[in-house]
């Protein structure tokens, strides 16, 4: 078996299942979250288990419920409209999605028409474009670029046109739109640090170097994630003969034979790869093809982070008080100090989800 590595959690999605995490240990159940907090079906079903409740319209939530923004970011009357209310909201964006809103902002206000390289309906894309609709275009495909009509009207002189991307976009999605796209417009705006997520390029390099070696490649991740679905074009495109996509090792073919490499998109747990690598049960044993060593860290969300430093003086308050009496009982979940003062960067998002299913 062919390992890759870097595999699995990103840093973007570590952020978001430890701050959703939290929420479920400061709050009595329901927590609310807008749209799936990542692209994952075990870890949503792990969520909902404990109390989670998943929502695509932020005024169903109940007025002073928590709430948390996914990750994949909102757009900017999603978030206006969930803090109404009263409500405690936490955002989990992606930091690096989170750029790409800003870039969208700042070319939309300086007149550019900016070309968006994106999934038609995907829940990045939608909070993306919506920041400023009417000065963006999508594009999913080279051909795309082509069928844009004149970007001004007759004896006027055209805007500046700028790029941006999806984060979650292969290499090879972006590229031809890129090339092709400077062809017609040789004054083309980009950002000078690619939108592309450093996490799904690591990723798809790690399965690069290893799917020409390999008789089949599994792609451990649910069918809604773009990484995911990127990673088995990845494969395919690079040579290898079989590529299988599963959510977990009860998907697996029975007849898989040879070198089998095996990876994950940037939102399937580490405990879904364990639990393939010991169904498969290699002969020959396990070797990791690795590229590189991702050591990127995205602090929570600063709502949160407010969040715990109150909590953490209310427990202080608590504990001094001449009638605090027994502090054997603790906030749900055992938020108590030790609690409230852990530092977030050690402790791992594949060990929080463990944790919860104790």
């Amino acid at each position: 078996m062919l390992l890759a590595e870097p595999r699995g959690f990103c840093a973007g999605v570590e952020k978001a299942i430890k701050a959703l995490a939290w929420m479920v240990r400061v709050f009595e159940p329901p927590v609310y979250c807008y749209h799936e907090i990542v692209h994952n079906q075990h870890v949503v079903d792990q969520f909902r288990a404990q109390g989670v409740r998943f929502v695509d319209d932020v005024d169903g939530v109940p007025e002073g419920a928590p709430l948390m923004l996914s990750a994949h970011g909102s757009a900017p009357e999603v978030v206006l409209a969930a803090r109404s209310r009263g409500r405690v909201v936490v955002d989990a964006v992606c930091p690096l999605v989170t750029k790409v809103h800003h870039e969208l902002k700042v070319r939309a206000d300086k007149g550019y028409t900016v070309l968006y390289v994106g999934h038609q309906g995907h829940e990045e894309a939608v909070g993306t474009m919506a920041v400023a609709p009417a000065a963006v275009r999508l594009l999913e495909r080279t051909e795309d670029v082509d069928r844009i009509g004149a970007l001004a009207g007759d004896g006027e002189e055209p805007p500046p046109v700028a790029l941006l991307a999806q984060t979650t976009l292969s290499h090879d999605e972006w590229a031809g739109i890129v090339e092709r796209a400077k062809e017609r417009y040789p004054d083309l705006w980009m950002p000078n640090r690619s939108d592309l997520c450093f996490a799904t390029t690591n990723r798809q390099a790690a399965l690069k170097a290893l799917a020409g070696r390999a008789d089949a490649v599994v792609v451990i991740g649910s069918d809604n994630s773009s990484n995911t679905v990127a990673l088995e074009k990845v494969a395919r495109a690079f040579g290898c003969p079989r590529v299988v996509r599963i959510n977990d090792a009860a998907e697996l073919p029975d007849d898989l034979t040879g070198t089998v490499g095996v990876t994950a998109g940037a939102s399937a747990p580490e405990a879904l790869v364990r639990a393939v690598v010991d169904r498969l049960s290699p002969k020959e044993g396990v070797r990791i093809a690795s590229v590189t060593v991702e050591e990127e860290y995205f602090p929570p969300p600063p709502e949160l982070r407010d969040l715990l430093r109150r909590l953490e003086l209310a427990l202080d308050t608590f504990s001094t008080s001449p009638a605090a009496g027994d502090r054997s009982k603790t906030p749900r979940g055992g938020a108590d100090r030790s609690g409230a003062l852990l530092d977030d960067r050690t402790v791992a998002a594949a060990a929080v989800l463990e944790l919860l299913e104790r």
